[in-house]
């Protein structure tokens, strides 16, 4: 009784808590040792690349998969062994799976009846999501007569008629052209701002976990490499797979050694200024720069660190232009104004501030 007691305290404000969870298939491990709070409220987003074991974690949370080991707390209560019902989370996947022989309103309501919900609270909770989700107009309507958008905010609204705490997304916009998945985050953003429900949402779209999330955890071989806010996760990434994941185009990564403060490269720079998070130490290290932070032509010359590059590819983007150049033998990337004239060929001078950088142990890869 002690230890219960115990465990809820430790779960006060956490909506979703994962201890030492592991799941195994024979010798492959898909899950190690993972372990994740959740606060109640907070859009929390599972980032990674396939196979990572984003959306086999959202499966152990929601019952669908059984962990091998470690436990699962919902709200405070052990969850480990119930049965997804018992839960008390709604789920919403990357298919629509709506019956196409009911009408959106049908399709809303289906799961309460099963679950013998009384009539008049069905008929209040449908009226609430078809409000929330603006989907009053179509409720009569068949999903062959909506448009993908519309049939995936059924989708969530089928989730939403549930009345729970905590929602579980499984990419839930992949199967959406890009217009389409834009006024859908948005939605789902003001739907968070509106309820304030745990969710937490699986993608392995950077775009859609940077808008979306207040924390994204970024998930590879089964363990959570960072978990911080999205601006953190962008300007200080943990370790050098954070560095090379996030990012369109990711960071900028130079191979070279630190003696005393100045490193030896592609280029040679004092970064004695850089903001060191542990002691530092010589050795081989790994300097990383975005490329929307190194500098072009005039604002290049008052910077510390200065280079020249040959300018190899011009990519338009409109508002701004990415140019591909190379650094020694390594591809350098830079992000200029969208109205700077350049040319394929041109002589780039550029540069960058120490304060800009993150720095990385070649051997480990963790952030100095």
């Amino acid at each position: 009784m002690a230890q219960a007691q115990m465990a809820t305290s430790a779960l006060d404000g956490i909506s979703v808590s994962i201890r030492d969870l592991s799941l195994s298939y024979g010798a492959v491990n898909v899950l190690s040792d993972l372990n994740l709070d959740v606060a109640e409220g907070e859009f929390l987003v599972l980032l990674g690349a396939s196979g990572c074991g984003k959306s086999t974690l959202l499966n152990c949370i929601a019952g669908l998969q059984p962990a091998t080991e470690g436990q699962i707390f919902i709200s405070g209560r052990n969850v480990t062994w119930a049965e997804p019902s018992e839960r008390g989370i709604g789920m919403v996947f990357q298919s629509y799976a709506l019956y196409p022989q009911m009408s959106v309103e049908a399709n809303l309501s289906f799961g309460l009846k099963n679950a013998r919900v009384p009539r008049a609270e069905i008929a209040r909770r449908v009226e609430n999501a078809a409000r929330t989700l603006q989907l009053g107009p179509l409720l009569k309507r068949k999903p062959s007569a909506l448009s993908g958008g519309q049939r995936q905010r059924v989708a969530i609204g089928r989730a939403l008629v549930r009345d729970v705490d905590v929602f579980l997304f499984d990419e839930p916009l992949s199967n959406l052209d890009a217009k389409l998945r834009a006024e859908l985050r948005v939605e789902l953003k003001r739907l968070h701002a509106s309820l304030r429900n745990t969710m937490i949402y699986v993608t392995h779209d950077q775009i859609e976990a940077m808008t979306l999330a207040d924390r994204i955890a970024i998930m590879r071989g089964g363990q959570i490499q960072q978990l911080a806010t999205p601006d953190d996760i962008y300007r200080r990434p943990a370790n050098l797979y954070v560095a090379g994941f996030i990012g369109s185009p990711p960071m900028n990564l130079l191979e070279g050694r630190l003696e005393g403060g100045v490193f030896h490269g592609a280029l040679s720079a004092d970064i004695s200024r850089y903001p060191f998070e542990r002691a530092p130490c010589d050795g081989k290290v790994v300097l990383g720069i975005r490329p929307e932070h190194v500098r072009a032509f005039d604002a290049a010359a008052a910077l510390p660190i200065r280079a020249e590059v040959e300018v190899d590819v011009v990519e338009p983007m409109g508002a701004d232009t990415l140019v591909w150049t190379r650094l020694g033998d390594t591809p350098f990337r830079v992000r200029i104004d969208g109205e700077t004239p350049i040319r394929a060929g041109q002589r780039l001078p550029v540069g960058f501030d120490p304060s800009s950088l993150s720095l990385f142990d070649a051997e480990s890869g963790l952030r100095l």
